[in-house]
């Protein structure tokens, strides 16, 4: 008896510390099931928290509701009593926009896993807003079709989550980002209204595309719960290889030369020295140890135009001085160059117990000097950094290791250096940010970025959709 005692005095304890008034939770429990609203301790502490160093927040309470209804009845719920609402997806974005920074309500869209439909003969897919990206493919790949879109969380990611941060990956140059499939959504706004827009269309110009608004909106507009995306047709043959250059500065003119030769490839990606002597410590590839960069490359499509491809691939890169020019000779082969760069942050991970890996994005032709500038940046306030990414499209990955977590004085350093680097991406001609999403890491400056101007009209739409302001805020422009 007094161990119930205990557990009635514990959970009315945890009550009285809640920001939740009673009656809500109650109406929430009544929308999604009492199994699927969580309040104890435990649970919160798994969602205080994503793939984002540095960030937590605890929530006051966790709700998995099943399908779209629901979630418009939570949002109008939540919104008469002006509950904070984050939607998350696997938490698995790195600018922290899941973690719930002012309480309230985590919605979480695990249950929401199925894919609704493929459709071979429209080349397009509809999927609930949980579906993984890799769970999206395998049942394209079943038609013949893929989802171009291929982010490095691509197994745990999901397709709601890609859409929120209009995510990119290494195929990004040849086939563009997440915002160049999605053809509809449904959504669910702030006001418990259910809008969809889009449709199945490849081209539709009727309106004011909100389809485009809501991609890349990092659930401050409304909550993504359905998704239509295009598809495309297996490439018949991929093919890998790589370069060694002595710098990167070659790499960056290998880059240009493979562009000035009417070369797409669907893989151009570049790794600092660094980076290659992280990998090879950790995976043991045997890369070159006298190199001063690397520069992985690809293409998929038809065999002849793939073989065409990679001889004026290889004859840019030896015109811009490689080292030395080695490509794949199988699928196996292919996919043990392509562990190089998908195994890089783990590898650099092993050099320390934190790890900021950000983004930012220049134009191509200032790839190799933003590099440089990183490099100084770095070594002014005394960090380590290395640097990865899409030498493509100029999308960087400066990557800052520390040796401990607890190490404050070394955090800020790490801060300041990035303040920098963003800083010196803008001077470039370029972005704060090409496809991590700005979320709450980046808010400090996308003013910077944007403008007083713009920001204020993000902050007006923000309101249009979300009067009472209950959608992540303090994320993105809110």
């Amino acid at each position: 008896m007094d161990n119930i005692w205990s557990e009635v005095f514990a959970w009315l304890t945890m009550l009285d510390e809640l920001r939740i008034p009673p009656p809500v939770l109650a109406e929430l429990r009544a929308i999604a099931g009492p199994e699927n609203l969580r309040l104890a301790a435990g649970d919160l502490a798994v969602y205080a928290h994503d793939a984002t160093p540095l960030f937590r927040g605890t929530p006051d309470a966790v709700i998995a509701p099943a399908d779209t209804e629901q979630i418009a009845r939570i949002l109008r719920l939540a919104t008469e009593h002006r509950i904070p609402v984050v939607p998350r997806g696997a938490g698995s974005n790195l600018c922290a926009g899941t973690v719930p920074l002012n309480g309230g309500i985590v919605l979480s869209t695990a249950r929401m896993n199925r894919i609704l439909e493929v459709a071979p003969d429209e080349m397009l897919a509809r999927a609930q807003t949980g579906v993984t990206t890799q769970a999206l493919n395998n049942a394209a790949a079943a038609h013949g079709l893929f989802y171009p879109p291929d982010p490095g969380s691509q197994t745990v990611s999901t397709i709601g989550g890609n859409v929120a941060t209009c995510a990119g990956g290494l195929r990004g140059l040849k086939y563009g980002v997440t915002r160049n499939y999605v053809l509809g959504l449904t959504v669910a706004l702030a006001t418990g209204e259910i809008i969809r827009t889009g449709g199945r269309l490849w081209k539709d110009v009727a309106g004011y595309d909100l389809t485009r608004l809501i991609t890349g909106s990092e659930g401050t507009l409304g909550v993504i719960t359905e998704v239509t995306v295009a598809l495309l047709p297996d490439p018949s043959t991929s093919r890998t290889g790589l370069a060694y250059f002595d710098t990167l500065a070659q790499a960056g003119r290998a880059v240009a030369g493979i562009l000035a030769a009417g070369v797409i490839p669907a893989t151009l990606e570049f790794l600092d020295r660094k980076c290659m002597d992280a990998v090879e410590q950790y995976a043991h590839l045997g890369l070159h140890s006298d190199a001063g960069a690397l520069l992985l490359f690809g293409d998929d499509g038809d065999e002849v135009a793939v073989a065409r491809s990679f001889e004026r691939i290889a004859a840019a890169c030896a015109d811009s001085g490689a080292i030395t020019v080695q490509t794949a000779g199988d699928a196996t082969e292919s996919e043990a160059l392509l562990t190089a760069r998908r195994c890089t942050l783990p590898a650099l991970s092993r050099l320390g117990s934190l790890t900021i890996l950000e983004d930012a994005s220049v134009p191509r032709p200032r790839l190799a000097e933003m590099v440089a500038r990183i490099d100084a940046i770095a070594a002014q306030h005394q960090v380590t950094m290395a640097t990865f990414g899409h030498a493509g499209d100029g999308n960087l990955h400066p990557t800052c290791v520390l040796e401990s977590a607890e190490d404050t004085e070394g955090i800020a350093r790490a801060e300041r250096a990035f303040a920098d680097v963003f800083g010196t991406a803008i001077e470039l001609g370029g972005t704060i940010t090409g496809e991590h999403g700005v979320g709450a890491a980046k808010l400090p400056y996308l003013g910077q970025r944007l403008g007083t101007e713009q920001m204020a009209l993000l902050r007006r739409i923000k309101t249009a959709f979300d009067p009472a302001g209950i959608l992540n805020p303090g994320k993105l422009g809110s």
